[in-house]
């Protein structure tokens, strides 16, 4: 079984900042990219942002320059530094793996239950 487990989501005022943390556990040989998704009211599930195993990112367009992603291969944990937040950033976030369970196995996607971030005005 593998697990998916994120924290630090809540409620904070525009300007602020939160980081959020996920963390992988469970039968894991290697886990590829591993990213940050969002999913706003009535709105589909987007990219927040990516990194790969070798530390390559990629970001949303709405959030470059804001949020910063970076990962601990040891820990197979993912964080997500949010800062200059908006309203429209409110959203539940989604962590998401790309991994393979053992060396045999092919490449799956994992997600994480999903954190609540509210960004009051």
């Amino acid at each position: 079984q593998v697990q998916l487990v994120e924290s630090g989501g809540g409620l904070v005022q525009a300007g602020g900042s939160l980081r959020l943390s996920c963390a992988a556990s469970g039968t894991i040989f290697s886990i590829n990219t591993m990213g940050w998704y969002r999913q706003a009211p009535g709105k589909q599930r987007v990219l927040v942002a990516a990194i790969t195993s070798g530390g390559s990112t990629n970001y949303a367009d709405s959030v470059k320059g804001r949020f910063t992603i970076s990962r601990d291969n040891a820990k197979k944990t993912v964080y997500l530094e949010m800062n200059s937040l908006k309203p429209e950033d409110t959203a539940v976030y989604y962590c998401n793996a790309a991994l393979r369970r053992r060396y045999y196995l092919p490449e799956e996607d994992y997600w994480g239950q999903g954190t609540q971030v509210t960004v009051s005005s």
